[in-house]
């Protein structure tokens, strides 16, 4: 069978990324698509051949196509015929479980680290957040063996700490020498000084990420940081999202955040009916997620300075 993929996110070009979404995008902004990856990897084990999709072509059997993101435009030069999937066309959609636990193939962007679950799901109910309808409940997912296929490990847990089966995989990706990238954020409010032992013994691939969306969460952020510093958990930097809806209580976060010398990242509202930020709320990101900005000016002198 000839097999073509389409990676919907990667096509779109008309849209800017918006700061609610938390992924760390690649200079083509275009974070690989772990769902084509495994697909891609599960026909070429059967024989099949993977391409990336050609609108001219009309010769395949069949076409998937995946999107992650529900702001990037439908592509309109995709077949009808396409096998759509992924949270920019819907929640409802899932891969089969044969094919949820695939080793992805890499190959299809070329990257040189790996991506994959520890866990599904999450215990929180954060309204402004999609994964308690997507996903449910936290449960088990997949041990990291089965898709770490190099030394980097980029993790995309929606709250890792939060299962056994998460905190247990600590110990086993320090005990495996890998590198990683907790992508999604850690919950600070699970950061003990248990958690932030087996947090010093792992080797970082970027910056530790917090989140500080709402007022309450201060004390336990400080604690974490606390934890996570005495255990000597030292990658380049902390960035903590900084979730913006009424500016002055972001201001009074990031104003938090600053003075223990973590690196807040702001992030404008958008509500589920897709309702775009506020012209101050993306003012206030601006002033908080250009450094050069931040660092030189406060939030009232860059506001009066128009």
């Amino acid at each position: 069978m000839k097999i073509a993929v389409h990676d919907a996110d990667k096509v779109a070009t008309s849209h800017t990324m918006p700061f609610s979404e938390r992924k760390v995008f690649h200079k083509e902004n275009a974070f690989p698509n772990l769902v084509l990856m495994k697909l891609s990897a599960w026909h070429k084990a059967r024989g099949d051949t993977v391409e990336w999709y050609q609108s001219y072509a009309n010769d395949y059997d069949r076409i998937y196509s995946s999107k992650v993101f529900t702001f990037d435009e439908d592509d309109p030069y995709l077949s009808h015929s396409a096998i759509k999937g992924g949270t920019g066309y819907g929640l409802l959609s899932s891969l089969d479980e044969a094919v949820e636990h695939v080793m992805p193939d890499y190959s299809l962007y070329g990257i040189d680290y790996s991506m994959g679950f520890l866990t599904r799901g999450c215990i929180r109910t954060c309204p402004w957040c999609i994964v308690p309808e997507k996903e449910g409940k936290i449960r088990k997912h997949a041990d990291i063996k089965e898709f770490a296929q190099h030394k980097k490990v980029v993790l995309l847990d929606n709250n890792v700490l939060a299962h056994e089966h998460g905190i247990a995989q600590l110990d086993r990706i320090a005990e495996l020498g890998l590198s990683v990238d907790f992508n999604q954020g850690l919950d600070a409010r699970k950061i003990d000084d248990v958690i932030a032992r087996k947090l010093g013994k792992i080797k970082w691939l970027n910056a530790v990420r917090l989140a500080c969306d709402e007022i309450s969460q201060i004390e336990s952020i400080e604690t974490a940081v606390r934890n996570l510093r005495w255990h000597n958990v030292t990658p380049r930097r902390y960035l903590c999202y900084v979730l913006v809806k009424d500016v002055e209580d972001a201001l009074t976060r990031v104003r938090f955040l600053k003075g223990l010398d973590l690196d807040p990242f702001a992030q404008p509202y958008i509500d589920p009916k897709g309702t775009p930020p506020t012209w101050e709320q993306k003012r206030f990101a601006r002033w908080v997620n250009h450094k050069a900005i931040f660092k030189s000016c406060t939030w009232e002198e860059y506001r009066q300075g128009g």
